[in-house]
């Protein structure tokens, strides 16, 4: 267990609007314990074309506008150790003074010199060692799992999307080797995100993407066939990178 508090912990900040610089430093919130895995998921959105023949094997096959998106769980409890957490909120009694720091990205704000205003989240970057991903909180659902037996919520399990509006590779922390992080099919659990296969991909193009060997990535998840992957299917990519 104390190998595991080792480990370097995920992190929540803000972004300026051009997905740049980190502001408010002051938001920026670790998490308690670091997710199990993370999913990323990348969509395409098909259009068919305006005119012609749309019967043949072209029909369908532009590509309009594309997303990538990241979910991940994170766990509060205020009935264990806070750690650097207790000097963000000190005196904790409530875990939902923990998760109200999550919800911040997740909260609308006004945006600067629009008539009529606007209103949007604001862009947020998660960290976890080298893994690196920017883009705006689409959702968050919070569960309370524990309560006190005066009624006080002590544990909660947070669930966010954190999504981009373009087809994107992983951006990559190299500065950060958080003790017990390892690239090739290894580190502890947690470590490793998950990816979501659409439908109608392939192993190589998908690993083309993320700068990873297809045919190592084949053989870590025991993928017989790269050419025909079913929707839905979970890859580890970092496994053989």
């Amino acid at each position: 267990m104390a190998d595991l508090m080792k480990i370097a912990k995920a992190e929540l900040c803000e972004l300026d609007a051009e997905f740049d610089k980190k502001i408010n430093d002051d938001k920026a919130t670790k998490v308690q314990f670091n997710p199990e895995s993370l999913k990323v998921v990348f969509a395409n959105q098909i259009e068919k074309p305006s005119g012609g023949d749309q019967s043949g094997p072209q029909a369908g096959q532009f590509v309009g506008a594309g997303s990538t998106k990241l979910t991940a769980m994170l766990w509060f409890d205020v009935t264990q150790e806070l750690g650097e957490l207790g000097t963000q909120v000190p005196d904790v009694l409530d875990v939902r003074k923990l998760t109200a720091r999550v919800a911040y990205f997740i909260t609308p704000h006004e945006v600067p010199d629009k008539t009529p205003k606007q209103f949007m989240p604001p862009a947020v970057r998660f960290s976890w060692g080298s893994f690196q991903f920017d883009g705006i909180m689409e959702g968050l659902e919070e569960t309370i799992e524990l309560f006190s037996a005066e009624g006080r919520p002590l544990r909660a399990s947070v669930s966010i999307t954190i999504t981009q509006q373009k087809i994107t590779t992983f951006g990559f922390n190299d500065a950060a080797k958080p003790p017990g992080f390892t690239r090739a099919g290894g580190g502890a659990a947690g470590t490793r995100p998950k990816t979501e296969v659409p439908d109608g991909s392939n192993l190589q193009s998908l690993a083309a993407a993320l700068n990873a060997d297809w045919q190592q990535v084949a053989a870590a998840n025991g993928i017989e066939n790269p050419r025909r992957l079913e929707a839905g299917q979970i890859i580890d990519f970092t496994r053989g990178s």
